[in-house]
């Protein structure tokens, strides 16, 4: 029996939470599944620090939002069961947390994300944040910073939701890699910007 942590990153509207959800669904009659929303966890424990208006997104206390996760891994570890223990955490501050074994970072074609990101009325400067980010890779760098060798990334533009779970689990099942880098989404900044 193991316990394995997996974070799945990525900038908002790559996939994140259809995934995880998918990724609970199949692993919860094999392992002992836990998933956390890191946005919840935040805005339930108040770490909450501030509020940039201008840009419509809220500031967290990164390393409190850490000290809560470990407690909440930790908590359901410590339950016995006759399972190995999987715990999934899910959101765009999971990989700047600690103690991941793997970490994922979801990609998507600019293209794709900015019909996603219209779709939930977001504003049209908070539309060009979020693009940029994902052309530039913020994501991933910032996750290969902290985590290296941990840090998978995965091109969902292409894939359907289930493809996406499947790469996923050949990682988790040491059966395949998704090193950073082999991503690239360079030249729709250059033709947008």
């Amino acid at each position: 029996m193991y316990n394995k942590t997996i974070f799945i990153t990525g900038t908002p509207g790559v996939g994140k939470t259809t995934v995880s959800n998918l990724l609970v669904d199949i692993l919860k009659d094999s392992y002992d599944v836990k998933l956390i929303r890191i946005n919840d966890l935040a805005f339930e424990n108040n770490l909450i620090i501030d509020e940039n208006l201008k840009k419509d997104y809220k500031i967290i206390d990164i390393e409190k939002l850490d000290l809560y996760l470990q407690e909440n891994i930790n908590n359901f570890l410590k339950v016995e069961n006759n399972k190995s223990t999987i715990v999934i955490v899910e959101g765009h501050l999971s990989h700047f947390c600690s103690n991941p074994d793997l970490v994922f970072v979801l990609r998507l074609n600019p293209s794709i994300l900015e019909e996603r990101l219209i779709s939930r009325n977001y504003s049209s400067d908070k539309i060009k944040e979020n693009l940029e980010a994902e052309s530039l890779a913020v994501c991933s760098n910032e996750a290969y910073e902290i985590h290296e060798n941990k840090v998978n990334e995965i091109n969902t533009s292409n894939l359907n939701i289930d493809c996406v779970v499947s790469l996923i689990l050949q990682v988790v099942n040491n059966e395949s890699e998704f090193p950073p880098g082999n991503v690239n989404f360079m030249d729709w900044i250059l033709e947008n910007f």
